[in-house]
């Protein structure tokens, strides 16, 4: 039996990008948020490659493998798979590791990642986070 990859999955409005001032030349730090609940996310974006404007509609996406049934595979190898990828999906994709996971509130929580240095704080609601744990790696996917 399959199972989804999926571990969260959001639209997302740009509300804000380098709220504090630009600090790197191909890196800027996106703000966004959930028109329809409390999702809210500030994540480093590589711009130079994958430029965004305040406005502009995300569909953000986390998941634990890029095979579309859920196959675990050895991160190292995923960008290498053979046949259709989740990656083929998004218009922008990084791998990294949850690192952090804060109770802001008994229903919000916010949980931590870093792709290579790029960051990503989602506070979101908890149960909607309950598939995304300290210590695993995730799949970033943008459209």
């Amino acid at each position: 039996m399959s199972r989804s990859a999926i571990l969260y999955d959001t639209q997302l409005t740009i509300t804000a990008i380098d709220p504090d001032g630009k600090k790197f030349d191909r890196v800027s730090r996106i703000v966004a948020s959930s028109p329809t609940d409390s999702t809210r996310i500030l994540l480093d974006v590589a711009v130079d490659i994958y430029p965004l404007t305040v406005g502009q509609s995300l569909n953000f996406k986390l998941a634990d493998s890029l095979a579309p049934d859920g196959q675990e595979e050895d991160a190292r190898e995923a960008w290498r798979r053979e046949g259709p990828s989740l990656a083929d999906e998004a218009a922008y994709v990084m791998y990294g590791k949850v690192y952090k996971y804060d109770e802001t509130t008994s229903r919000v929580v916010t949980a931590y990642a870093s792709f290579g240095g790029l960051l990503l704080a989602l506070t979101a609601d908890a149960d909607a986070l309950a598939k995304v744990a300290v210590g695993s790696g995730v799949y970033l996917l943008l459209k």
